[in-house]
């Protein structure tokens, strides 16, 4: 199947990448009971007693006088405690008490990696009730935070402990069976990366190990154990329990994020009821805050930072009474405001996908999603996405569709929807769809891409596709045109085409193809 084809490689990305991120990083967790230029490294009890190294950061001005806004911060995925230290003297001199953590099976910190399972929820809490009896930590006022990782556990923990009254959750995952199984389909580098990281950085549990297991073979007989493994580990799960909590939730994301794609983030934002924010930026996993974990001025951190004031702090600063939804587009430098993520995409445009077109499987035609980080990095600093010359791409192996020549720019926001009839030759079988901005002489640009798979299907009879592609904001010069490109391997998914496969797309009279193309209202 696909996937062997793939396993060197999506191998090397996740050791490659796991060896850039702990050289950087190794030697720097402190021992307990150090201090260092106002920092305090401590080992604090976390669930069941496991020992979490972390560090605590407080005003300069604490004298044991006064209480201040907490803020706890759990570490991303293969991080060390200081990950967050230059934004934790910032908001200490804000007036915040700061206590950042590695989580349980990283670095130092005890137990195994759980994967924000239920021990990880409940460490947050452990880090809440220590640090309220060993700093001047205001029990009323109480915010988490973190990247990546971090993200996601401060979501779960906001919806088990009502204590915490704010969060700031950046780069972070809703559904996690969303983010690396969309379109039951793996997404074999990312989750390879994120594998290799903990495997050199942490301790990986049995049951991980397991997961990881079946999910590289593509073992369909554990594919129900491992979605109600991730359900497990999605704030979405519990999302009736956050609005009944009731923290003001800030979220932020990148466009391009190939590890938690920004769909399920914007879908998670719509759930919830109580005070909320949504921001959406150029750029792949926790890229667009980096530079704020080096102490250098990023919107990110200055909002996120805002968003504490405002509902840990009461400073009127006006960050309640901005749209909701910010995005800033792939395309263009400012940002632009809505009242919420339902008016982004304000009108559609139906591109037709006419005729019936049959194309090959296993053999990539060209047209990918580019390389994890690596790809949307160089979108977000130098707007060059993964490009493709559409009319060179093979259409034995790549079926394309184009719209006509458009006569002013296409503001594309939000999720493009398609929609088609497909009928197999074999049971199973994946498709990967890409939405391309193609210039005058056909070199395509990259606007966003999704794989599809499919199992127990029979062979020979058409059955209906409907398939978002990942959520952007593009925006497609006059004068060029859109194109729809379906093929069959790319180097981000595992595929289940067998060898000889053929996939045919048709337009029935009774159900026509499309593409919807989401517009922003002029």
């Amino acid at each position: 199947m696909g996937q062997r084809r793939h396993a060197l490689r999506t191998t090397a990305v996740g050791a490659v990448s796991a060896a850039l991120i702990t050289g950087g990083t190794l030697g720097l967790a402190p021992a307990a009971g150090a201090a260092s230029d106002g920092v305090r490294f401590v080992d604090i009890a976390g669930d069941g007693g496991t020992v979490l190294k972390g560090n605590v950061v407080t005003p300069a001005d604490a004298d044991g006088s006064r209480t201040y806004p907490l803020l706890v911060l759990p570490t991303s995925w293969g991080l060390p405690q200081v990950e967050y230290l230059a934004q934790a003297r910032r908001l200490a001199d804000s007036g915040y008490v700061v206590v950042a953590y590695n989580v349980r099976g990283f670095w130092q910190s005890g137990g195994e990696i759980e994967v924000a399972g239920p021990p990880d929820v409940a460490d947050t809490s452990r880090v809440i009730d220590w640090a309220l009896a060993h700093t001047p930590a205001d029990a009323r006022r109480i915010g988490v935070a973190g990247v990546s990782y971090g993200a996601g556990i401060s979501l779960l923990a906001a919806e088990h402990d009502k204590r915490i009254k704010a969060v700031a959750a950046l780069s972070g995952w809703a559904d996690l069976i969303d983010s690396i199984y969309s379109g039951r389909t793996e997404h074999t580098q990312a989750t390879a990366l994120l594998g290799g990281v903990g495997a050199v950085t942490g301790r990986p549990s049995a049951e991980l190990r397991g997961i990881l297991s079946a999910f590289f073979s593509s073992d369909l007989s554990k594919e129900q154990e491992m979605i109600a493994w991730g359900r497990k580990r999605s704030p979405e799960t519990y999302v009736d329990q956050l609005d009944r909590n009731g923290p003001a939730v800030f979220m932020a994301n990148a466009w391009g994020d190939t590890i938690f794609p920004p769909n399920q983030y914007a879908r998670f934002y719509e759930e919830l009821t109580g005070p909320k924010r949504l921001e959406f930026r150029p750029g792949d996993h926790a890229t667009a805050e980096l530079t704020g974990l080096f102490g250098v001025p990023n919107d990110v951190w200055t909002d996120a930072g805002r968003w504490f004031d405002h509902y840990l702090r009461g400073e009127d600063n006006g960050i309640d009474r901005e749209q909701p939804v910010q995005l800033k587009s792939r395309s263009t430098g400012g940002y632009e405001g809505y009242p919420d993520w339902k008016s982004v995409g304000a009108t559609t445009r139906k591109m037709p996908l006419a005729g019936t077109t049959t194309i090959h499987t296993n053999v990539d035609s060209g047209a990918d999603g580019g390389i994890i980080f690596l790809s949307s990095l160089l979108d977000q600093v130098a707007r060059i996405p993964p490009t493709a010359a559409v009319p060179l791409l093979p259409r034995r192996w790549a079926a394309v569709w184009q719209s006509e020549r458009y006569t002013d720019v296409q503001q594309v926001r939000g999720t493009a929807r398609l929609h088609t009839t497909l009928t197999p030759t074999e049971e199973s079988g994946t498709l990967v769809a890409y939405l391309y901005d193609v210039g005058p002489l056909g070199l395509g640009k990259l606007v966003s891409n999704a794989p599809y798979t499919f199992h127990g299907r029979t062979p020979g009879r058409p059955f209906g596709v409907d398939l978002d592609l990942y959520s952007t904001a593009y925006d497609v010069p006059a004068g060029h045109r859109l194109a729809l490109v379906v093929d069959t391997v790319d180097p981000l998914y595992t595929e289940h085409n067998p060898p000889g496969a053929q996939l045919t797309f048709s337009s029935p009279a009774n159900d026509p193809s499309f593409v919807s193309i989401p517009l922003r209202e002029q």
